[in-house]
């Protein structure tokens, strides 16, 4: 038998729990307080700090319980529960203090108008989770920087994801950061970025198809809008050419529809995909006026939305003159 653990050996190795924090490289505040490189970060070395430091691996799995709870889910995306069906829930970003939260959209089916008017034959949707909001920088920049890896400066892809190369001039051009919707990135960056957040959370994460994405926004209704017929409402539930100042505004700063989803006109477009799988942006932004709001309203890349890039081939990362399009997800059941 393995003799007990005396008293006075825990207190000793609590006593090394200051040399150990200083061990770690202080990417904790407290050890019940874990930011970015958090839970993760302590599980690595813990392991480490008991053969550097002399404390056993029974009194380091003891330290283990001090850890906030879900730390543990947290290290690996791939224990991520699934969601209950029908409940909105919160998604945070594994190693640190960024969340999102996902609206749960019902199954049923919905018929969408081609470029000339015509209606397709009915199309089958969900069940499903839309993001609340538009996809925001305070997310988007985990991925985009690296933020998530131990040595954010360390080579692109060296992690097995394919990450944003630097943009030429601040993404968000000035108009906002925090609680900002993402801008000018292309469609092929929102879909590495669903990836990504795929890997990080064991979740299914991808961009809504056409279908999808028109049947929240209209969440019921058959009108024009979310809201109804009337465009003399629309100020109450988006931002665009009467109201933005020609700028982008933090999400969720309207009304939402019907179904608790904000910004589904206006703001910025957002990157779908069509029903042969070809990018596609729905919504309207805040340069559009209200008929180009509309839950129908579809626009393509064009050329022009790069034109400024001197790269060639141009980035497939960052629009350079495109400050309207961005992005929200869907996660599958």
């Amino acid at each position: 038998m393995q003799p007990a653990v005396a008293a006075n050996d825990a207190s000793s190795v609590m006593m090394k729990v200051p040399n150990f924090v200083r061990f770690i490289g202080s990417p904790v505040t407290t050890l019940g307080c874990v930011s970015i490189g958090g839970p993760r970060r302590i599980c690595d070395v813990l392991a480490a700090a008991s053969r550097r430091r002399g404390i056993s691996r029974l009194l380091a799995a003891v330290l283990l319980l001090v850890l906030p709870r879900g730390a543990a889910a947290q290290t690996n995306g791939a224990t991520a529960r699934t969601p209950e069906p029908g409940k909105p829930f919160e998604e945070r970003l594994p190693e640190t203090t960024v969340s999102f939260e996902m609206v749960p959209i019902p199954a049923g089916e919905i018929r969408l108008k081609d470029a000339k008017g015509s209606e397709s034959k009915p199309v089958k949707v969900g069940p499903l989770w839309l993001s609340r909001t538009e996809v925001t920088w305070d997310v988007f920049d985990i991925f985009a920087y690296r933020l998530d890896l131990p040595d954010p400066t360390q080579e692109v892809g060296t992690d097995g994801v394919s990450r944003p190369t630097k943009p030429y001039l601040p993404p968000d051009r000035g108009f906002g950061h925090k609680d900002y919707p993402v801008i000018s990135v292309t469609h092929e960056a929102a879909q590495e970025y669903c990836r990504w957040l795929s890997a990080k959370t064991g979740r299914k994460y991808r961009l809504p198809t056409e279908a999808e994405w028109e049947y929240a926004c209209r969440a019921g209704a058959t009108a024009a809008f979310s809201f109804g017929d009337d465009a003399r409402q629309l100020g109450d539930f988006a931002w665009f050419a009467e109201n933005s100042g020609d700028r982008t505004a933090k999400v969720a700063s309207r009304k939402p529809n019907a179904w608790g989803l904000y910004d589904m006109h206006g703001n910025v477009a957002e990157w779908c995909l069509d029903s042969r799988g070809r990018a596609v942006a729905r919504g309207g932004t805040y340069r559009d006026p209200p008929e180009k709001c509309r839950a129908d309203a579809r626009m393509r890349q064009q050329a022009a939305w790069n034109a400024s890039d001197p790269q060639n081939p141009k980035s497939k990362w960052w629009l350079s003159d495109c400050s309207f399009v961005g992005f929200r997800i869907v996660c599958e059941p």
